[in-house]
């Protein structure tokens, strides 16, 4: 499990009521892991092993499950997400017209790497794969902002906006 969140763990008591009350909900529901991952990351901002723990303890299922589950799909995210979720398509037409610059640049000007936030937690950054935007490459998101034809030096303008 060694793609888990570096920083420390801080869930409030309120928090962990509110999931108790999630996994009481859905508990005797056939499927039930999925909808209780998705509502526990809207409770967190996202799934670190201690939730994940009280999950798989609560539906009665094994830690590597929930796991494997929570890897599995994309949506489900084991790192805190910043306020400004920064994403960088490293697609192959974005990466080919120099994405992997301009997500150089964000780690550089953030002081972060992919799947890190700062400590502030107002930034995070991921890389995509594609977004369907290939004709605005390279791209990047900020939240649900697009930014396209990018080159390194527009970087530091967008973050400064946020």
């Amino acid at each position: 499990m060694s793609n888990q969140a570096t920083v420390p763990f801080k869930g409030t008591a309120e928090q962990e009521a509110k999931l108790l009350e999630v996994i009481a909900k859905h508990k005797d529901q056939a499927g039930a892991l999925i909808s209780v991952l998705h509502e526990a990351q809207d409770i967190y901002g996202y799934l670190p092993i201690e939730v994940q723990s009280i999950i798989a303890k609560g539906l009665g299922v094994t830690l590597a499950e929930v796991y494997g589950v929570v890897t599995f799909y994309t949506q489900f995210s084991l790192n805190p997400k910043g306020e400004y979720q920064i994403s960088v398509c490293l697609g192959t037409a974005c990466y080919v017209k120099g994405s992997g610059d301009i997500i150089n640049k964000v780690k550089e000007i953030l002081g972060i790497d992919v799947d890190g936030c700062t400590s502030d937690g107002k930034y995070s950054l991921t890389a995509t794969r594609c977004i369907g935007a290939c004709g605005l490459a390279p791209v990047m998101t900020v939240n649900d902002d697009v930014y396209g034809r990018l080159v390194v030096d527009d970087v530091p303008g967008i973050i400064a906006k946020y």
